[in-house]
């Protein structure tokens, strides 16, 4: 006679874990970065905050590049956060599809509009 002790656990889903963490992660150092490079040249500028020193920040081919990234690390950021609490709780299938094609957009638009910000299209 055969005796079994616990169950058999059967794992299954996408197996994102580690690459979400990951994600979250360098996406979210991404972004303190240049929270604090946008800081440093704000804290370190002469003469008023106005719209000149704006567009004198954002105009240096390296900070554009920098927002660049800071978007798109944004985006995903996003992405992984909402994707999965979607997937955690809205139970039908149906729902979950709507609510994650509906983020797919809105994060595409607030990227795009970001894009045309950034460089006055």
């Amino acid at each position: 006679m055969s005796v079994t002790y616990g169950s058999k656990r059967t794992v299954s889903g996408a197996h994102y874990g580690v690459r979400d963490w990951l994600v979250q992660r360098i996406s979210g150092i991404v972004m303190v970065l240049f929270t604090f490079a946008l800081l440093a040249q704000i804290v370190f500028s002469k003469g008023p905050i106005g719209y000149e020193l704006w567009a004198g920040i954002f105009a240096a081919q390296w900070m554009k590049f920098i927002t660049f990234a800071t978007i798109i690390a944004l985006a995903w950021h996003v992405w992984v956060g909402v994707r999965n609490v979607w997937m955690d709780y809205a139970r039908p299938d149906g729902l979950r599809l709507l609510l994650q094609s509906f983020t797919i957009v809105w994060l595409v638009g607030c990227t795009g509009w970001a894009f045309q910000v950034l460089w006055r299209l």
